[in-house]
């Protein structure tokens, strides 16, 4: 759905050349997944973008939300999932850890007050994240990450392994992370930063756990699609890519 660091790519006001790019993979909305089985959807994160990625992406019906954590670019899409609340007749599931559960519920306190509500509010059910849970008729186990001095959840599902916002996988988490098909983790850019992997450091992470096929997301406008894959495979690294908005590809449940 989104591949993209917390200001998106083109970043406002910035006059460097991946903001200027002609080429749309280095067009990237806020960071999300959709995962789709027998019809059925479910996306990790509601991004300020949300609306727009469910437009491009034709998705009429949605199952459940999955929530990483509380940070704006994860969460500020969550009032856009009123036209699914009405066509759909119901509200939706929305599963996150308790600490996440509380920022939605302080950021978007209308749509949990007790008064009535004058017009369309976001009607959901908040099922906390205590441990593995059932979505999409398969085992979801969250895989406990740190994102500088917060703590965040990734997730196992199946053959697939998503872990965006992070700067640490506790060596409990990695044992989640052996025998994984496709591997998607953060890798914001090159230059150092407190609160997510470089790309040095998602190579690493990479070497460490041997996915099948690695994908980097929440990149920033640092890292130009064709060029950095190119260096990715000079580096001798062929089962490593950029991941972009779009990119669709099928998991082993």
């Amino acid at each position: 759905m989104g591949s993209g660091t917390s200001m998106g790519v083109p970043t406002v006001a910035c006059p460097c050349p991946v903001c200027h790019s002609s080429d749309p993979h280095d067009n990237r909305t806020r960071p999300s997944v959709l995962l789709t089985r027998d019809g059925h959807n479910v996306v990790i994160d509601a991004t300020p973008d949300f609306r727009f990625q469910a437009l491009r992406e034709k998705l009429c019906s949605l199952d459940a939300i999955v929530f990483t954590h509380g940070h704006a670019d994860h969460i500020l899409g969550f009032d856009d999932i009123r036209p699914f609340n009405l066509r759909q007749k119901m509200s939706l599931p929305v599963y996150a850890s308790p600490e996440t559960l509380a920022v939605l519920q302080r950021t978007f306190a209308y749509a949990f007050s007790p008064a009535p509500a004058a017009s369309t509010i976001p009607r959901v059910v908040l099922h906390a994240i205590t441990g593995p849970f059932e979505l999409l008729g398969t085992l979801w186990r969250p895989v406990p990450a740190e994102h500088g001095d917060m703590k965040v959840l990734g997730f196992r599902v199946g053959g697939f392994a998503y872990l965006t916002d992070f700067s640490r996988v506790p060596a409990e988490s990695k044992l989640l992370l052996t025998d994984v098909d496709d591997l998607m983790i953060d890798a914001l850019r090159d230059e150092p930063h407190p609160m997510h992997q470089t790309v040095a450091q998602a190579l690493a992470l990479v070497t460490e756990l041997r996915p099948r096929r690695a994908w980097f997301t929440h990149i920033a406008h640092d890292l130009p699609h064709r060029e950095t894959n190119e260096r990715l495979l000079r580096e001798g690294f062929p089962n490593v890519q950029l991941a972009y908005d779009g990119l669709s590809f099928e998991v082993r449940a």
